[in-house]
């Protein structure tokens, strides 16, 4: 009986020096963490305050060319895009002429009916409207 106590004792004091090094190993970090980032915070004012009278002087040169830096990047990020997009749209009418069924040839060719079917009922509906009109105008 003695033995089995002796062995929850050691079980238990096992855990405790395990989780106090746990809390220790985590308030070093943090702790260095937490300076860390103070120090980065003096470093960013110090910095701020050295390079604001720079951005005063240069901002009639700066704010140009930070806009038309902005705007070429803009614009080749535009074209990329469009270029990406062109080529997709090719690769897609490429597969659908040449029978692949690429996704979405399907709902295209159900749309392509409904269209024609539509446009044959309004062709019909102008036939029999222009045949009455033509009719009516003749009666007076």
């Amino acid at each position: 009986m003695a033995e089995h106590q002796q062995q929850s004792q050691r079980q238990d004091q096992h855990p405790r020096s395990h989780q106090v090094v746990k809390a220790a190993t985590a308030a070093t970090a943090g702790g260095s963490l937490l300076v860390l980032s103070g120090l980065i915070l003096v470093g960013t004012v110090i910095a701020l305050t050295v390079v604001t009278p720079l951005f005063v002087i240069f901002s009639p040169v700066l704010v140009p060319a930070v806009i038309a830096v902005a705007l070429i990047v803009a614009g080749f990020l535009a074209s990329g895009g469009f270029g990406v997009a062109a080529v997709t749209v090719l690769s897609w009418i490429y597969r659908y002429v040449t029978g692949r069924q690429p996704p979405g040839a399907e709902q295209l060719d159900q749309a392509r009916m409904k269209l024609a079917s539509k446009a044959r009922e309004m062709k019909d509906r102008a036939e029999q409207f222009g045949q009455q009109h033509v009719s009516g105008g003749q009666g007076s």
